[in-house]
């Protein structure tokens, strides 16, 4: 078989006012499809693992604050089934005093400010989810 001389082509195809492509039999639309085919695939694929991923955060950021709500909650069951032992101890001696000072301290901080933290952490983060979902 002989191959037609490239400017021969170019001549031809001048001539009976057609592209190359048609001459030789090869169509140019049929690529585009499947390309524009293979183009609409591969953002298929992006757009399922962007949900994946979204979804993933999300769980991510739900166990976060069941795990935190839990280990505030064993610290409440803690703190309470010891009773504020400190206050029955000799704080005539400085070491001793000084732990039941910073226990007395963590203790009412914690008591105070613990619930607090949880409903506004959690407001917040509800209120931006809020957000980005609409």
């Amino acid at each position: 078989m002989s191959v037609p001389d490239a400017e021969m082509l170019i001549t031809i195809s001048e001539i009976f006012e057609t592209p190359v492509s048609d001459i030789l039999g090869e169509s140019i639309v049929e690529k585009e499809k499947n390309d524009l085919k293979v183009i609409s695939e591969k953002l298929e694929v992006i757009n399922e693992q962007l949900s994946m991923r979204k979804k993933q955060k999300r769980k991510r950021i739900v166990n976060f604050l069941i795990i935190t709500d839990v280990c505030i909650i064993l610290l409440f069951i803690l703190l309470e089934v010891l009773g504020s032992p400190y206050q029955s101890w000799d704080y005539s001696d400085p070491e001793w005093s000084i732990i039941g000072t910073l226990w007395h301290s963590f203790e009412w901080v914690f008591f105070k400010v613990a619930p607090l933290t949880v409903i506004v952490i959690t407001s917040i983060i509800g209120i931006i989810y809020v957000k980005r979902n609409k």
